[in-house]
């Protein structure tokens, strides 16, 4: 099967591929086999041919948009909102000073070890009906070279090892994000594929950040800050500002136009609650692939370890 096979069944899959999706895909795909094509040169010609970045969100459409939130607090009561503008950027900024100043518990991973997830997902249908949630695990090789166990929406997948010559985008191997640019200038030009600024072109650079943080994948020490200075960067970011609740905290989002994926901040701390998407479940009609009962899905991350082997939690 070659990629671009790959990249169209992946459109019949369970959650579809939207358009703006399937362009990003097919751009990191060639940027991909680009890389390794100079690459190969040096492994005697040895190109990859299992080019692995598919996502489990996608397929979804922009939320509602705003120009300000409420996120300051009155002087005398600190559990109080009261009205106060803030930009998207300022949003973004202020998450990555949250994420600098939280840092990370964790223990350095061993190559030999998991990460260990656990994921909550909610699902309500945007036209009414029952809501759906899942809590996923999932146990990732922190160097790739053993079998994984990952959890989508209820679903187990094995995943085996990776290949010597495997490209996956982003990449869920810690040495591979360790060595990521953590300078938000550095890292926006990564997300950009190297060119330069345009709306269509920070559009997906803004659909790779949210990959790069959408997960399962352990952050290294401020690659997380750098990717939220890095599109706060972009000049037509926006707030979405529709009272979101993630895991019972009130949240603010941050997007970018015409794109599919929603940040979610918490509006009290700044921290980092996770992705919300809108998306739809394709149904065959008449041999064509149809988008039907659509949904808003959030997705958050409850706890990640370090662990020595699939099935421990830490």
């Amino acid at each position: 099967m070659d990629e671009l096979t790959m990249v169209r069944g992946w459109e019949a899959d369970e959650q579809g591929l939207s358009d703006d999706a399937r362009v990003a895909a097919r751009a990191r795909l060639g940027a991909a086999m680009a890389e390794e094509s100079r690459g190969g040169a040096s492994r005697g010609g040895v190109l990859s041919r299992r080019l692995v970045f598919r996502t489990a969100l996608v397929g979804v459409t922009a939320a509602a948009v705003g120009a300000t939130v409420v996120v300051s607090r009155d002087a005398g009561d600190d559990h109080k909102p009261r009205l106060g503008a803030i930009s998207a950027t300022e949003v973004l900024r202020k998450a990555a000073d949250r994420s600098r100043a939280a840092g990370s518990d964790l223990p350095v991973p061993r190559d030999d070890q998991y990460f260990y997830y656990r994921t909550y997902i909610l699902r309500t249908p945007v036209k009414g009906g029952r809501t759906r949630t899942w809590t996923d695990e999932s146990w990732m090789s922190v160097d790739g070279s053993k079998p994984s166990l990952r959890e989508e929406h209820g679903k187990i997948h094995h995943d085996p090892p990776l290949g010597e010559h495997e490209v996956r985008w982003p990449p869920t191997v810690y040495s591979k994000l360790k060595a990521m640019p953590t300078d938000p200038d550095k890292l926006l030009a990564r997300f950009r594929m190297g060119r330069p600024g345009s709306p269509d072109n920070d559009r997906y650079a803004f659909f790779e950040g949210c990959m790069l943080l959408m997960g399962p994948r352990v952050m290294p020490p401020g690659l997380q800050a750098a990717a939220f200075e890095a599109l706060a960067k972009l000049p037509r970011i926006r707030l979405d500002y529709d009272a979101v609740d993630v895991a019972g905290r009130s949240a603010v989002g941050v997007s970018y136009p015409k794109t599919e994926w929603t940040f979610l901040f918490d509006r009290k701390t700044y921290d980092y609650l996770g992705l919300r998407t809108k998306g739809s479940s394709p149904r065959k009609v008449h041999g064509e692939w149809k988008q039907a009962n659509w949904y808003y899905e959030t997705r958050s991350l409850q706890d990640i370890q370090v662990v020595d082997g699939i099935g421990q939690h830490g």
